[in-house]
C-alpha cells in the first residue's frame, strides 16, 4: 500500500485536496480529527491536557475543551506549545497507524494522511511520497481572513508562525498547486493518482506477504529457505505499509 502524505499551509487549501483524494475513493487519515477525539473527555491527552494547562482551557458550563483558548495559550509561547505536543502527538500517531493497518488489511492500494505538521512531525519518514499543497502568499492571506475573520495582520501572523511553504515544497515529492480553481486542484490529484497508484498485482502480493510470513514461521528453526521466506515477508510487509514496495 502506497502512503501519500498530504500537507500545506493555512489555508492553502489541504482540505480541498483531501475531499478530491476521497472523491476517487481513496481512504484519508486526517491527523486533525484524530486530534480532536483524543481531546474528548475521557481520553489520555484529555486528561494530561487538564493536568498541564489546569480548567481554564474548558469550555464555559462544559468538561469539552475549548480548542481556541488552548490554541492562544500556546501561539507565543514555545514551552507550552512543546508542552502540549507532548500531550498529544504520541496518541495522534498510534491512532494514524492504527488506522493504516486498517485500510492496508482492506486492501486499499493507496491511502493518504492528512497532516498538517507533516515535516515538522517527522511523519514524512513514514510515507512513501509526499504532496503540498501551495498557493501564492496573497492568497493565502486572503483565504484566511474571509475563512477566519482574521485581520490582515493576524492573519499574516498566524502564517508566519509556520514553516515556510516554500521550505515544504523543497521537501515535497510534489506540489499541488491551489491558486486555481477547485477542478484545477481536483485534476491534479487524478494525474497523481494515475502515476503513483500501484498496480494491482503489487497489491495482492502486499496482502499475501503476512499470510507468507506466518506460513514460514514453522519451518524458520529447521529450513534455511524458510528463514529467507520470513525475512522478504517481513521487509515486504513493512515495505508496503510505509509505501516503499
Amino acid at each position: 500500500m502506497l502512503v501519500i502524505g498530504l500537507t500545506g499551509g493555512i489555508a492553502t487549501g489541504k482540505s480541498t485536496a483531501s475531499r478530491a483524494f476521497r472523491a476517487q475513493g481513496v481512504p484519508v487519515v486526517d491527523a486533525d480529527e484524530i486530534a480532536h477525539k483524543i481531546l474528548e473527555p475521557g481520553e489520555v491527552s484529555y486528561r494530561l491536557v487538564l493536568k498541564h494547562f489546569g480548567d481554564e482551557v474548558l469550555q464555559a458550563g462544559s468538561d469539552a475543551i475549548d480548542r481556541g483558548k488552548l490554541g492562544g495559550l500556546i501561539f507565543n509561547d514555545s514551552k507550552k506549545r512543546q508542552l502540549l505536543n507532548r500531550c498529544t502527538h504520541p496518541y495522534v500517531r498510534r491512532r494514524i497507524v492504527g488506522e493504516l493497518l486498517r485500510h492496508f488489511v482492506r486492501g486499499h492500494a493507496v491511502c493518504v494522511v492528512d497532516v498538517p505538521l507533516l515535516f515538522e512531525s517527522g511523519l514524512h519518514r513514514f510515507c512513501g511520497k509526499t504532496l503540498v499543497v501551495s498557493c501564492s502568499d496573497e492568497q493565502q492571506i486572503a483565504r484566511l481572513v474571509a475563512r477566519n475573520g482574521f485581520s490582515r495582520q493576524e492573519a499574516e501572523a498566524r502564517a508566519a508562525a509556520q514553516m515556510p511553504l516554500a521550505d515544504k515544497e523543497r521537501r515535497a515529492t510534489r506540489v499541488l498547486d491551489n491558486s486555481g480553481s477547485p477542478d484545477s486542484l481536483a485534476e491534479q490529484v487524478r494525474e497523481v493518482l494515475a502515476e503513483w497508484t500501484p498496480s494491482p498485482l503489487r497489491t495482492l502480493g502486499t496482502l499475501l506477504a503476512p499470510v507468507g510470513l506466518v506460513a514460514s514461521l514453522p519451518f524458520v528453526r529447521s529450513s534455511v529457505l524458510g528463514l529467507c521466506a520470513l525475512c522478504v515477508c517481513t521487509a515486504w510487509v513493512a515495505g508496503s505499509i510505509a509505501g516503499v514496495i
